[in-house]
């Protein structure tokens, strides 16, 4: 599936609930299927800068795809970077730095979460797409 393929999927996933305690509910059960991050990521080297809670990212590449894995010591935070994993993870290098991520505002995440809580989402965003460009720029490199 395509970055947009899955943010509209998401789009739909919420437009199911119609108030935000559920979708709050909906987030942390993301969270917790997150697949988790290997311990050896929990580090500074891999801490997101910005993010009130504490919020780990590694990313790998195969066959110029990304592959997240992220962990937070946070319930909400934790389901955030779910999603976003849930839609950059396994998506072109280059795709992934130049993702609009539209399904944020489409299902009111920006606007119901608290100022700090925004600032660590921007944060989050921000980092996968610079390991999304380092990733590209890498592949570019090596194939010339």
């Amino acid at each position: 599936m395509t970055i947009n393929e899955i943010q509209d999927e998401i789009i739909d996933e919420f437009g199911f609930f119609d108030d935000w305690m559920d979708k709050y509910e909906y987030l942390i059960s993301l969270g917790k299927d997150l697949p988790l991050i290997d311990e050896k990521y929990k580090d500074e080297q891999h801490l997101i800068k910005g993010c009130q809670s504490r919020v780990w990212l590694h990313a790998g590449s195969e066959l110029d795809k990304v592959n997240f894995t992220a962990d937070s010591d946070a319930i909400i935070t934790k389901g955030i970077i779910a999603l976003l994993i849930r839609v950059l993870s396994g998506q072109p290098s280059g795709d992934v730095a130049h993702a609009d991520l539209y399904f944020v505002d489409k299902i009111g995440l920006h606007e119901h979460l608290s100022p700090t809580r925004s600032n660590g989402l921007r944060s989050m965003v921000k980092q996968m797409k610079l390991y999304g460009l380092a990733m590209a720029a890498q592949n570019e490199q090596k194939h010339g």
